[in-house]
């Protein structure tokens, strides 16, 4: 008999820093900024537009929360916030997880386009 591996989210591991009923938030294992943070459901799927309505409110009163925290803590100058949805656009875990991303003036020598940089010949317009 086959048995079928269960998918087991790596956020679980993770040391949480803010959580509400329908997710939580932790570090990003290997951020792009200081402070990068993922906003994760509690519930394991994969795609964000499965998300329920209560989901996503849930979860976007973390990203708010989280803004205030590195707000607090690291004083950013701007934000990214993005979602990978599938493996085309470069989602490696199956697990929904919304990025908040804190940018530093001078990060990058010219930010413009920002998340349109996931295909870098189209970030700059």
């Amino acid at each position: 008999m086959i048995k079928s591996k269960i998918f087991q989210s790596p956020f679980f591991e993770k040391t949480r820093i803010l959580e509400n009923d329908i997710g939580f938030v932790v570090y990003d294992a290997f951020p792009v900024a200081e402070g990068h943070c993922l906003v994760v459901p509690k519930r394991v799927y994969s795609n964000y537009f499965d998300s329920t309505p209560e989901e996503v409110k849930g979860l976007h009163d973390l990203v708010f929360q989280t803004k205030q925290l590195l707000e607090d803590k690291f004083n950013p100058d701007s934000y990214n916030v993005g979602i990978n949805c599938g493996e085309h656009a470069g989602q490696t875990v199956p697990h929904v997880h919304i990025h908040v991303i804190p940018r530093y003036k001078g990060d990058m020598e010219n930010p413009r386009g920002g998340v349109r940089g996931v295909i870098p010949d189209k970030q700059k317009y």
